[in-house]
């Protein structure tokens, strides 16, 4: 009876001790509590801890990727969309990160979504969509203001998808071709201004310049002489349609004067008119 009841203690001290020597690896830090009170941060490699007078608590130091769940949210325009992100954050300072808050990890997860949910239905559509990165830095100013006294530092917030329906979904291809389209007709119609712009320009430099025009005309028939075809058109200036119609006139003019003369001498002569 005596070598068992000394073999047994001989166990116990020897657990005892062992229980006494901790090791922590490079990314680990244990809070010691002394009989209930926090005593100090402990770590990493070899810690020694007084069994049952001390307890300890290993906290990670290491970056912690959360995938908030997708949230329902209704934005300023009133569309309804469902967003998703991820958050990436670590532990700063074991001491608060146990102290102050029950479970820091949960802690973060809620408070990441109902910041999703606020800040984002604050933003209309087009900024879901475009500005994702001003609303990436706006969420993780927010939450890392109101993890700071939880010894949790934020270290990047991405918003990973938005889902919208598919009559949204409709409408903003109907709303992309609108505006594909506006752009279409703005660019022609600049073009066509500075066409004509160069147009009037060009006008006024041959207008100035005669024998310019006649070279113009000149190589239009070369240019007309050098392609296979059976019909050639002959550029006529338009001054000289002017100067042959002009004529026109006048000969016309001329014969209707002549015209009427036989009749003014038959009233003078005969004394008869019509």
């Amino acid at each position: 009876m005596f070598t068992y009841s000394l073999a047994t203690i001989i166990v116990l001290v020897v657990a005892l001790i062992a229980s006494m020597f901790k090791v922590l690896r490079e990314y680990e830090r244990a809070v010691v509590f002394l009989l209930g009170r926090f005593y100090e941060v402990k770590g990493p490699g070899l810690i020694i801890i007084v069994p049952v007078i001390q307890q300890i608590v290993r906290v990670d130091l290491r970056t912690i990727v959360l995938d908030v769940p997708t949230q329902d949210l209704i934005t300023r325009d009133n569309v309804s969309v469902k967003v998703n992100a991820v958050v990436y954050y670590r532990v700063v300072d074991p001491k608060m990160a146990i102290n102050n808050v029950e479970n820091y990890q949960e802690a973060t997860s809620q408070l990441s979504q109902t910041t999703l949910r606020s800040v984002l239905g604050q933003h209309e559509l087009d900024e879901l969509l475009s500005a994702r990165d001003e609303l990436n830095n706006d969420l993780q100013g927010i939450l890392d203001q109101h993890t700071d006294n939880w010894g949790i530092k934020i270290a990047n917030v991405e918003i990973k998808h938005v889902d919208l329906d598919d009559s949204m979904v409709r409408a903003l291809a109907r709303q992309a071709e609108a505006e594909r389209s506006r752009r279409a007709k703005v660019i022609h119609a600049t073009g066509e201004l500075e066409a004509s712009a160069k147009l009037s320009e060009a006008a006024n430099v041959l207008n100035q310049s005669p024998n310019a025009l006649q070279l113009r005309y000149m190589q239009t028939l070369t240019e007309i002489a050098n392609d296979r075809t059976s019909t050639i058109i002959f550029p006529m200036p338009i001054d000289l349609v002017d100067k042959f119609s002009s004529k026109v006139d006048i000969s016309a003019q001329l014969k209707g004067n002549q015209s009427a003369q036989p009749l003014d001498n038959t009233d003078s002569k005969g004394g008869k008119g019509i």
